[in-house]
């Protein structure tokens, strides 16, 4: 089967109980999402997750280590941009801290707000399935 591949890299970052997120604009209904994208060719993931947090969220992060690798099957028929063809999305998924940099919205890209959200409040939100697969990875982080 034909079919298109993916890798994204993102950041899980939390601090003082509450969740950094993006809100991703490119479906047409606009849901929050991990800061983060895909990887430009030559690219290595964790350069892409600094670089893509920094794009979306105005902030300059640390990688503090792999949470690890989320994958999501896209039939033809439900991608946006999908020429007919299925996707295969690898969603490399890191923990971060926040070590610079100010809270700035994107313009121009994919997303539109970053904002901190407090834990308790992610599961009233409106987000992609990779906000839910992030905070997975992570809880155990928090022990």
């Amino acid at each position: 089967m034909d079919f298109d591949t993916r890798v994204g890299a993102y950041g899980v970052i939390v601090r003082d109980g509450a969740i950094l997120l993006a809100r991703w604009t490119d479906s047409g209904v606009p849901r929050w999402t991990l800061p983060g994208g895909g990887l430009e060719l030559g690219e290595d993931a964790p350069s892409a997750a600094v670089r893509e947090i920094a794009e979306e969220t105005g902030y300059t992060a640390e990688l503090d280590g792999l949470l690890g690798v989320d994958s999501k099957f896209i039939p033809a028929e439900r991608r946006l941009h999908g020429r007919g063809r299925p996707l295969h999305a690898l969603r490399i998924i890191y923990a971060a801290t926040i070590i610079g940099g100010e809270l700035t919205h994107e313009t121009a890209g994919s997303t539109d707000q970053a904002c901190w959200f407090g834990l308790d409040e992610v599961p009233a939100l409106d987000r992609v399935d990779l906000v839910d697969a992030g905070l997975r990875l992570y809880s155990p982080q928090q022990a």
